[in-house]
């Protein structure tokens, strides 16, 4: 007699343990899309503010051709990346053209000058620390998604409902290497 009650006492338990852990992981996995979509606003600011910054460049140095079709071809890239792994590959394409942008521009005084260019390498500026602050935060709540799927009792549970892991947004080598400054 004292078996039965148990033995549905255990079964409740079991069932509200896994609604728990079930609507835990539902909550990572919704702050983590929410924190990739923190690093999309970000990533779309910088390349709404990419075409400004090379027409302003264009008129200044009309024969670096090269380097704005670059800038130009890497934004479109980055604009079209699907995934996590895809978009980090073409944004960290996309810095690097910029950086050669920022190079033809030292060449031309007036150009370092003129207030529209100071005021758009400033927002740009802005906005690539606000990527920074978005890849660092999407990347934390990556580390709590997949670390919570992947433990012991929430593993069951997150493989039964097929909650998927999610990718880190990472720079590639290049990138972290640091920043050569001449004078």
């Amino acid at each position: 007699m004292f078996i039965i009650p148990l033995f549905f006492g255990l079964i409740v338990v079991a069932v509200v343990a896994a609604v728990a852990i079930y609507n835990r992981l539902v909550v990572l996995r919704n702050r983590t899309n929410n924190a990739w979509s923190q690093v999309d606003v970000q990533l779309k600011r910088r390349h709404d503010l990419i075409p400004n910054l090379v027409e302003t460049v264009k008129g200044y140095a009309a024969h670096e051709k090269g380097v704005f079709e670059k800038v130009t071809e890497a934004r479109a890239g980055a604009v079209q990346a699907g995934n996590v792994a895809d978009k980090a590959k073409a944004e960290n394409m996309l810095t690097d053209t910029l950086k050669s942008l920022f190079a033809v521009a030292e060449n031309y005084p007036d150009l370092k000058a003129n207030q529209n260019f100071l005021m758009l390498q400033e927002e740009l500026a802005g906005t690539e620390s606000k990527i920074a602050y978005s890849r660092q935060f999407y990347n934390d709540m990556v580390l709590n998604y997949n670390n919570a799927r992947e433990v012991f009792p929430t593993n069951i549970v997150a493989s039964m409902f097929n909650f998927a892991g999610k990718e880190y947004f990472e720079i590639e080598e290049a990138e972290k290497e640091p920043v050569k400054v001449k004078f």
